[in-house]
C-alpha cells in the first residue's frame, strides 16, 4: 500500500489547498492561534499542548472514520487497498518535493540566481536566501530534499505501517504544528516547545531509517555507499535538530559534497562544493530512498497494506 500511495502521488500530485488535509490542519492551527495567551510562559506552553491534544484527537478520529467508512463501502480487499492508498497519499508529497527542487535547479542552470533564491525560499527553506551564491543555493536545496524525504514522506509511511491512517494523520498534524509553531521567536518560543519536542520524538526512528535508505540508494545513483555511511556517522550530530542531520549528512556523503549552513553546520566538510548538477542525483536519491522505504514497510509490516477488520 505505501508503494501504491507513492504511485498515486506521482500520478495525481497534490490537490488544491481547499481539499488538502494538511492545509486544513494548518488553517485549524492558525485559527486556534487567534486565541493564544500572551505574556505568560506557562500559559503559552500549556496552550501549545492544548493545540496538540485537540489536533491529534481530531486527526485520529478522522483516520478512524475514513477507515470505517471504507470498510462499510466495500469488503473487496483490492478496493479497500486502493481507497486507503488514496487517503495515505494525502500525507506525503514526493511529486511536489521533486518539482520544487527541479524548479530551483532549472533557475540555476538558466543562470537566474535571483529566481533560484526566490524559488528556494518560497518552496523549500525558511532561512534568508538573499545573499546565497549558486553553491549555497544548491546546498540548501539538497539539504531540503534529504530532510523532507525523511519527515515529509518516509515518516508518514512509517506511522501508517504502525497504525494505519489514524497514526499517519496524527503524525502529519504534529509535523504541521512543529513547522508552524516550532520557532525561537518571541511569539512562538514557548507555544511551540512541546510540538517541536514531540516532532523530534516521532521522527527519531524515521530519520535514522531515512539516512539508511539514502546510504543504500547510493550505488543506484552513481554515488558512494561507503562515503555516505562515513559522513552520516561523522557529521549527523552537527545540526540543532537531533534528526535532520542524519539524512542530510548521508546525502552529503553520497553526493561527495559539503553542505554548509553558515554559522550552523558543515556536513561533509572538506568535500567539494555542490553545483546545480548535483540536484539531479539528489532527486534520484530521493526516489530510490523513498522506494526502499515503501518496500521495507511492505516486507516488515505486511499489515501496513491490509486493513484489519
Amino acid at each position: 500500500m505505501p508503494l501504491l500511495a507513492i504511485l498515486f502521488d506521482l500520478l495525481l500530485g497534490d490537490p488544491p489547498n481547499r481539499f488538502h488535509p494538511t492545509a486544513w490542519m494548518g488553517n485549524f492551527i492558525a485559527f486556534l492561534m487567534r486565541f493564544r495567551p500572551h505574556g505568560n510562559r506557562f500559559a503559552e506552553l500549556t496552550y501549545g499542548v492544548f493545540i496538540l491534544l485537540v489536533g491529534i484527537t481530531l486527526s485520529v478520529l478522522a483516520g478512524l472514520a475514513i477507515t470505517n467508512l471504507i470498510s462499510r463501502i466495500t469488503n473487496h480487499q483490492l478496493l479497500i487497498t486502493i481507497l486507503t492508498a488514496l487517503f495515505l497519499k494525502l500525507t506525503i508529497s514526493l511529486r511536489g518535493l521533486d518539482r520544487a527542487a527541479r524548479e530551483v535547479q532549472s533557475a540555476l542552470e538558466a543562470g537566474n540566481l535571483s529566481e533560484a533564491r526566490r524559488l528556494l525560499s518560497w518552496h523549500l527553506v525558511s532561512r534568508d536566501t538573499s545573499q546565497l551564491d549558486e553553491s549555497k543555493v544548491s546546498a540548501a536545496a539538497i539539504e531540503s530534499v534529504a530532510e523532507n524525504a525523511s519527515d515529509g514522506i518516509i515518516a508518514p509511511l512509517f506511522f501508517f505501517a504502525l497504525g494505519g491512517l489514524p497514526a499517519a494523520f496524527a503524525y502529519r498534524f504534529v509535523n504541521t504544528a512543529d513547522s508552524m509553531l516550532g520557532y525561537h521567536d518571541e511569539e512562538r518560543e514557548w507555544l511551540g516547545k512541546v510540538p517541536a519536542r514531540l516532532d523530534d520524538l516521532l521522527n527519531f526512528i524515521p530519520a535514522r531509517l531515512a539516512g539508511l535508505f539514502i546510504v543504500l540508494s547510493a550505488p543506484f545513483c552513481g554515488a558512494s555507499l561507503s562515503q555516505a555511511w562515513k559522513i552520516m556517522w561523522r557529521d549527523s550530530n552537527q545540526t540543532a535538530s537531533p534528526n535532520a542531520g542524519i539524512p542530510m549528512s548521508a546525502m552529503a556523503g553520497a553526493l561527495d559534497v559539503e553542505l554548509e549552513k553558515i554559522n550552523h553546520y558543515a556536513l561533509g566538510k572538506g568535500l567539494r562544493l555542490p553545483t546545480s548538477a548535483d540536484l539531479t542525483r539528489a532527486r534520484r536519491l530521493l526516489y530510490f530512498s523513498v522506494t526502499f522505504a515503501a518496500l521495507s514497510f511492505f516486507i516488515l509490516h505486511p499489515l501496513s497494506f491490509i486493513l484489519s477488520p
